[in-house]
């Protein structure tokens, strides 16, 4: 997520205003607080089963802030219709597939045991159906032989730090056309 707060420099036609967590242990928070972006935290964990109570608190510590757009990063919680309702079409999430393949958890090693030739990564508009909102972009790696679902990952983050910060740019101005970018190995 500050890879994200970094990029929104200079011309950028967005502004972070708060970075947000679930997990008060966040690397990301300290770093978004040393470049001057404010900071909340909602840990999930003492709402245990109460998901409106959870998203209750995550508009509470949301709205003194205004965002124009959410972007998730991390963001392992899955919300409900009525959170993201209010924010239809102003959600934004990066997952780690070449969606609508491998929605959910565990998506590098689904795609090398389904054999694939490629992977990726997706940013897309959040709706109430699990990573399966409109693609606004997506970047494609090569599998390669040999690779274990943490080489993949990690040639798939380094396109997600390209990925989202270029979606993000193009959404802040208007532009929702897909942006498709190509890396090799």
């Amino acid at each position: 997520m500050v890879r994200l707060v970094e990029s929104m420099t200079g011309d950028h036609p967005a502004r972070p205003c708060v970075v947000l967590s679930n997990r008060p242990e966040a690397g990301g928070l300290e770093r978004a607080r040393a470049l001057g972006v404010p900071t909340e935290v909602v840990d999930h964990r003492p709402f245990g089963r109460d998901r409106a109570g959870f998203e209750a608190a995550l508009q509470a510590a949301l709205a003194p802030h205004a965002p124009d757009l959410i972007c998730l990063a991390g963001f392992m919680r899955v919300l409900t219709a009525g959170f993201v309702a209010p924010w239809e079409g102003r959600m934004l999430n990066i997952h780690p597939s070449l969606l609508p393949k491998y929605r959910g958890l565990d998506t590098h090693a689904r795609a090398l045991a389904a054999g694939d030739a490629e992977a990726g990564c997706t940013v897309h508009e959040v709706t109430a159906a699990l990573d399966d909102g409109p693609i606004l972009g997506q970047a494609r790696v090569p599998v390669l032989p040999g690779d274990t679902p943490d080489t993949l990952a990690e040639r798939v983050l380094a396109q997600e730090h390209r990925l989202y910060p270029a979606v993000l740019r193009r959404v802040a101005a208007g532009n929702r056309a897909p942006l498709m970018l190509d890396a090799t190995a």
